[in-house]
Parts: C-alpha cells; sequence; structure tokens
C-alpha cells in the first residue's frame, strides 16, 4: 500500500481495541476510525509515511 492508502480492517478479537490502536503507533500509521460492529470492532486505518 502506499503512503495514505487506507484500510478498513474487521476483527472478532476483542483485544483488537487495545492492539491495533498500538499496532499504528508503534508504526507510523494513524488510526481515522473505530466502530463495534456486530460480533467485533471495525478500524479504518490510513498508512503512514514509513
Amino acid at each position: 500500500m502506499r503512503p495514505g492508502s487506507l484500510i478498513w480492517l474487521e476483527t472478532t478479537d476483542p483485544l483488537a481495541v487495545i492492539d491495533i490502536p498500538a499496532f499504528c503507533s508503534d508504526a507510523g500509521h494513524q488510526l481515522v476510525e473505530t466502530a463495534a460492529v456486530s460480533g467485533g470492532h471495525r478500524f479504518l486505518v490510513e498508512r503512514g509515511a514509513a
């Protein structure tokens, strides 16, 4: 993916609400949106420059 590209991640893992924001922070990506969905969570992530 090119920097600035967006991707939706959807998971049923309850710990993803901790893991995905930590991953984004560590890897230089931006967490744009988080939403609870039936059976899990959905995250919109913008790829960072790294």
